[in-house]
Parts: C-alpha cells; structure tokens; sequence
C-alpha cells in the first residue's frame, strides 16, 4: 500500500504541488480575516444552570461587569490645583467614546428636601466656582457627611479615592474596545506625570482587553520566534539551506492552514486558539526530520535517490500517519468536552495535525525528487560524534545497568508520587498575569483600598410584584448588605436600599445618623418627597432615579445586590459562598424569597471548574484511545503494555514537579498532560516501529535489534526531541503564567520522555526478550500495517532516473 502511495506521489508530484498550493491559497484568504475573541463566558455550557443564572440576570438588569475603575491615593485631592484638574479629568472621561457614565466624587449628587414643593432636589455638590479653597473646603465638608459614598468612592482611612467609568458593553464585546481603553489609559497617563500621582486603572473592562491584546501580540512573536528557532536547529543538524527551507514551507503551509480553520469553523481567536499556530511549527517540524533523516538514510545505502524516496515514504509513512494521529488525539479529545473554548481547540489542533501530516507527506518526497541527490556534507549528521557518544552511553545504560535503570525509575516515581499529593487545583482572575505588571498591581491597590474589582452580584426574588419596595424587604436588604460588606474580601454593596437610605438622611437634612432604612412611620412623610426633582437641570435627578431604578427589574419584583470583590480565586469563592449560604437563608424565608448569587465571578469560577474537569476527562479519553491505536498498530498487549510504562512515567514525573515547586492544577497546565502524551507517545511509535522493521533483518535477534534501534531511531528522536524542547520553551518566555508553565512543563515531560523512551522501552524489551522471540518467530507478534518486499520501482510508474 505504501509503496503504491509512493508512487502515486512520486508519479503526480507537479499535479499535487499545485493543488496544495492553490488550497494554501484559498486558505491564506481565509486566515486573513481571522479576529480576536473577546467572548469570556464560552468556558461553560448554555445548558449549565450557572449560565442560565447568569442569563437571566443580564435580560433583567443588562449584566454586570462593565465599570472600569480608576483610583488615586493622596493627602491633598481637595486641594484647589489638584481637585481642579481632577475634575477636568472627569469630563475628559466623560467625553470618550463608549463611557456612557462616570460616579465619581466631582460627579457626586446630593439630595436637598424642598418643603413647598415636597420633592428632593437631586444637584450636582461640586458645582458653581471651584477656584477658591474655600469654596472646596465646604463643599468637601458636606461630602463627607454623605455616608452613601463612603467606601464606595472613597477609603477615609487610606485617603484614596474612586473613579468608576461604566462603559457601553456592546463596544466592549467588539474590536473598538482597544481604542477605548488606551485612550482612557492616555487620559490617565497624562494626569499622573502633570500631578505627580500615580493612577491605578483596573476593572473587567480593562483587564479582559490587556489580556486580548497580550495573546494578540504573543502570538505573532511566538511564530517568529518558532521558526528562527526550529530553522536554526535544523540547518545545524542536516547542514543545508534547501533542508530548513523546505521544513520551514511546510510548517508555514501547516499555519496558514490552521488560521485558516479558525476561520472556516466559524471561531475566533483565543488565549488557546492562538497557540495552535506555534504549536504546528513544533509538531510539524519533526515530521521534516524523520522523512529527511530516512531519506539521507535510505541513499546512503546506495546512492539511489528514487528507490531512497520510496523507501522513506514506504518506511516513514505510516510511522508519521499513527505518530501524528495520537498527536491529534491527544489535542482533539478536548471537542469532547463541554465547555466551547476547549471544543474550538481541540477541533481546530485536531485537524491541523493531521493536515500538517497530509502537507509534509505531498510536499517533501514531490519537492526532493526535482532537487539534487545529497552531498556527503548533508549526511555527516548521521555520524555525529556527540550524539554517538550519548547514544554509546545509552545502550551500555540499557545493556549493563538495567537494573540500576529500573531503580532511578521507581525511585522518581515514588518522589513524584509523593509531590502529586501536594497538588491544588486553583485559578485566579490574574493568575497567568506577572505579580509584577502594572495590570496585577493596579488590581491590588484597588482590592487593599476598596475590597477588589470583581463583581458579584445577588438577585433577591420576592415572587411577587412590587415585592422590593415592601419595608419588609428593605430591612432584609439592608441587613444582607450588612451581612456582605462585614466579610473582609467583599466590598461596600450597592443596592434600591442605599440610595433609600440616601433619601430618608436628605429628608432629615442631611443628618447622617439618619442614614438608615425608614420605619412606618418615615414613610408617611418620606414617600411624597421620593418622587424627586431636579432642581434646574434634569440630569442629576435623571441620573439618581437610573441608578436606583437599576437595582430592581421592570415589575420590582427581583432586587439587585452588586458588590466588588477580591479575585479569591477558584477554590476559596464556593467556599466563601456556601459559608454566606445558611446566613443568607436565615434572612430570607426561602418560602417567600428566592437568593440567587451569580455575576462574572461566579461564572469565572464555574469556568475554571469546568475546564478543568474537562481536561482530566480528556486526558482519560486521549490515553484510551491512544492504547487502542496501539493495539491495532502492534496487535499485541505485551507491546502495548511496553509502550505505556516509558510515556505514564513522564506525566507522573510532571504531576510530582508540580506539586513540589507549587504549580497548581488550573486550565494552562492541565493542558500539559494531554499535549505531552499525544507528543511524547510519537517517540515510542517511531522506535517500536523500526525495532519490527529491523527485527526479521537481524535473524530475530532481540539484543542487535535493540541496540541498532537505539543508534538508528536514536539520533532521530534525540534531534525531535530538542527541536520540541526549544519549540515548547518558547512559551516559557509568555507574558502568560499559564503558557510559562505550559512551555517548561511540557518541555519537562518530553525530555523525561525522551529519556525513557531510550532506556526504559529498549531495557523493558530486553526484559521480554525470551517472550517477544517466541511470538516474533511465529509471526504473531507483527501482523504489520506496512510490511511489503521491495518491488522494482519500475512497477511504480515512476522511472529509476526521476
């Protein structure tokens, strides 16, 4: 079969090319138009009941998660020259496209009772001429005693105060975001170097468009970075330009292809969509070598340039289909999950493996039958010295000292079983963020002086209309909000009974001890004066009923709770939740109320879970069906179980690191098992393969069969191995803690797999010899996928002098 496939590529080469080039075209079209996700709710199911949760809470209350905050901390903010400027910047904000509305403390309402109209005027308190000091002083005065700011806009004790810039959520969920927010950054940068105090900017908006930003600008320096390095390390191994060049057309095909998929599929963009282009330069590049390297094998045999293309595509091709195929496994078991960001991974990693197989097949054997036989210069690799040295070390490993092989296994194992128990499984907002960026720092200026900038949010379902302004529900409003802003990582609520309470201190004068939920009997002269008035402009009075109103659906049946918090991170915020549970339920009676607690938090938790859960099923899935590609291409279990023990011994290591130095369980890094068992187990496909094809050669004789395969594939499987090393150790180099750990994790685990591989597989085979003998002998042990006696290759179609 693969001689006549060899002939069929060989025969139609210029018909191939052209079709792969002309389908590389039309996908370069379609990688063109390729654009950014900015969707981060797609980590869980729609039918998942936090979703739906949260679904419902954004068609009442129009979602959350839009308010970006700005934040300064200084002794003199009330100072003429300062507050003066800090009011510019306000209108500045203002004027920025997308910023649909600014709270802050020029920006502050006050609500004044008007007793002959009965109304309560709601004005801006900054306003009229605030040049002089005095004026300031008074005004920051009255400020003061408006305790509905405090700890909302600003700390007293740390003297720090809040801008919160609500932004439109349609731009924020489109490519005008980036726009918006650096020029909000510029805003901020200028008022920082002209007052000489440093400004924090954090809030959803403005961490979700960083980080897009950030896999955007990764991604084109990883692909750079991947093909200078992977083309560096190929010219020194096969010393030739035409070599790294053709390796180098055939993973540039691979990634065009890839973002062309993305395209195609339907998909966008994401912090793992944007790696599978790298991650293609690193698989497809040992494809390049292993064809190339049986190529200069096969001719220097006996200089015969066709017979060695048939047999590098005879010998190499099924070896690179199963190789490619368990690479493909281990990345497209992630479409089985349920959570969409991994689906659109796995699909689109899946498919581009194999066609990166499907290219490097078509284009390698069709480009080299029109280019020169090799030189002597361009095999001198095959005799390497260095590598022949450690491959001299390697077989005397294996042939002398198996034992003490197995003992340094056991002994890892059992440390890395150990390491395994100290493994968590956590995930933070801004855990893939440097603790020393700007972003991460910003965010905990902001959670030290106002409890954080993520938002949660409670619905309070009355089941019933107009059930919120029931004095019943206030009062148990008011006593969750008590509730909530006592616990340390939650921040000062804002809910109707706030600004409620707001009303009944403006009735009092603004009295401050007033600033309470009304009794029965406040009612009865506070209710005329809630119906407010603007005094001479309608826009503070509109701006106060907005904010408000915000915080009940259209029927006042369901209250709204919002509340900033810390990014606990994914393991302490159910904890926290189900702590706040049987308080919450001891407030509200669940006969008549309904507390339900989503908002982007949750959701981010739900997510990670998910993901996470996701991934461990995926691994399970990937390792099954990798053992049954196993048993169908050796059909035997004897070889099957040789072939796990060298690829279960890296992941364990891995595992046992990760717990040693602290690396958590969260989506990056549980990526790592699956990717590196789909990768790793490439290495044991590709020398069990030749030790059968080397085997019948050898009269059966397990020892010089084991020891020309390490010397053989060895060097091989030593230059892919440091290809994939430094390929993979690019990621180290992320911005991302998450694709850091990816990068050196998985660079881990396939070096240990290199390893065992070469010492663990060849001494496990050493170990079965009498076995394996007696099976090979009955031809039981090889019912082979690709064994075919030479034919003359004029039988092919194709001319020895091609």
């Amino acid at each position: 079969m693969w001689q006549r496939l060899a002939g069929f590529v060989l025969k139609y080469r210029l018909l191939l090319l052209l079709l792969l080039l002309a389908g590389t075209g039309v996908m370069g079209y379609f990688a063109s138009k390729v654009q950014m996700s900015y969707d981060y709710v797609a980590t869980i199911p729609h039918d998942n009941p936090k979703f739906l949760e949260y679904q419902d809470f954004k068609q009442k209350f129009g979602g959350d998660g839009n308010v970006l905050m700005l934040a300064v901390q200084t002794d003199k903010f009330f100072q003429a020259d300062f507050f003066k400027d800090y009011v510019q910047l306000n209108k500045d904000m203002k004027n920025v496209f997308a910023v649909e509305n600014i709270m802050s403390v020029p920006m502050a309402i006050n609500l004044v009772k008007n007793d002959s109209t009965q109304k309560l005027e709601a004005n801006l308190l900054f306003k009229g001429d605030l040049s002089s000091q005095a004026a300031i002083d008074s005004l920051s005065g009255v400020f003061q005693t408006l305790l509905f700011y405090k700890g909302l806009l600003y700390n007293p004790d740390t003297h720090a105060y809040l801008m919160a810039i609500y932004v439109n959520k349609d731009v924020f969920n489109s490519p005008k975001r980036t726009a918006v927010v650096a020029e909000i950054t510029k805003l901020a940068t200028a008022f920082q170097e002209k007052q000489h105090t440093e400004v924090h900017l954090s809030g959803l908006p403005l961490i979700r468009t960083a980080m897009a930003v950030k896999v955007a600008d990764e991604l084109k320096l990883f692909l750079k970075i991947s093909f200078l390095l992977t083309g560096l390390i190929l010219f020194l191994f096969f010393r030739s330009f035409g070599a790294v060049l053709m390796s180098m057309i055939v993973v540039a095909i691979g990634v065009i292809w890839s973002v062309g998929t993305i395209v195609l599929m339907g998909y966008k963009i994401t912090l793992l969509t944007g790696l599978i282009p790298s991650l293609i330069v690193v698989i497809g590049i040992p494809n390049c070598v292993y064809f190339l390297s049986k190529y200069h094998t096969e001719y220097a045999k006996d200089a015969n340039k066709t017979r060695a293309l048939v047999h590098m595509i005879q010998r190499m091709g099924i070896v690179t289909l199963f190789t490619n195929l368990t690479a493909a496994i281990g990345f497209g078991v992630f479409c089985f999950t349920n959570s969409a960001i991994l689906k659109e991974f796995g699909v689109v990693a899946g498919l581009n493996i194999m066609f990166i197989f499907l290219i490097s097949f078509i284009f390698l054997p069709s480009v080299l039958s029109y280019l020169p036989a090799p030189k002597s210069k361009h095999t001198t690799y095959l005799d390497n010295r260095f590598f022949g040295a450690i491959l001299d070390f390697l077989t005397t490993l294996v042939f002398k000292y198996r034992p003490w092989v197995y003992g340094v296994s056991l002994v890892l194992v059992i440390g890395a079983i150990v390491g395994m128990g100290r493994l968590q499984s956590v995930g933070y907002m801004l855990d893939d963020i440097p603790h020393t960026d700007k972003l991460y720092t910003d965010l905990k200026f902001l959670e030290t002086n106002f409890k954080g900038v993520m938002p949660l949010e409670i619905a309070v379902d009355t089941k019933k209309k107009n059930g919120v302004v029931n004095l019943q529900t206030l009062n148990k409003l008011d006593e969750l909000t008590q509730l909530i802003a006592s616990q340390p990582d939650f921040g000062r609520p804002l809910s109707v009974v706030e600004g409620i309470k707001f009303a009944k201190q403006a009735y009092y004068n603004g009295d401050s001890s007033n600033f309470a939920v009304p009794n029965q009997f406040d009612l009865g002269f506070l209710a005329p004066y809630l119906r407010m008035k603007g005094g001479n402009t309608a826009g503070p009075a509109s701006t106060f009923s907005k904010l408000v109103s915000s915080f009940m659906d259209s029927t006042k049946q369901v209250a709204r709770l919002s509340v900033n918090m810390k990014d606990v991170g994914s393991q302490k915020l159910p904890l926290l939740l189900d702590s706040l549970q049987p308080k919450v339920t001891a407030i509200f009676d669940t006969a008549h109320y309904k507390v339900t607690f989503t908002g982007t938090s949750v959701i981010f938790q739900e997510g990670t879970r998910f993901i996470i859960n996701g991934l461990m099923e995926s691994i399970v899935l990937a390792f099954v069906l990798i053992m049954l590609c196993m048993l169908y291409l050796f059909r035997s279990w004897r070889m099957l179980i040789i072939s796990l023990i060298p690829n279960v011994i890296p992941l364990v290591v891995t595992a046992g690191v990760m717990g040693w130095v602290g690396v958590p369980l969260k989506p990056s890094t549980v990526l790592v098992f699956s990717v590196a068992l789909g990768i790793a187990i490439d290495v044991t496909i590709r020398f069990l393969v030749n030790f059968k094809q080397e085997l019948p050669r050898h009269d059966f004789d397990i020892s010089a069969t084991v020891k020309q395969t390490i010397h053989e594939t060895g060097l091989s499987i030593i230059y892919t191995s440091a290809i994939l090393f430094a390929g993979f150790m690019i990621f180290s180099f992320s911005g991302f803690g998450g694709t850091k750990a990816l990068g050196w994790l998985t660079s881990l685990t396939l070096v240990v797999a290199m390893i065992t591989n070469l010492t663990i597989l060849p001494a496990l085979l050493l170990w079965m010899e009498k076995a394996l003998l007696k099976k090979a002998k009955k031809k039981e042990l090889w019912k082979t996928l690709d064994e075919e006696e030479d034919i003359d290759i004029e039988k092919l179609g194709i001319s020895d002098k091609e």
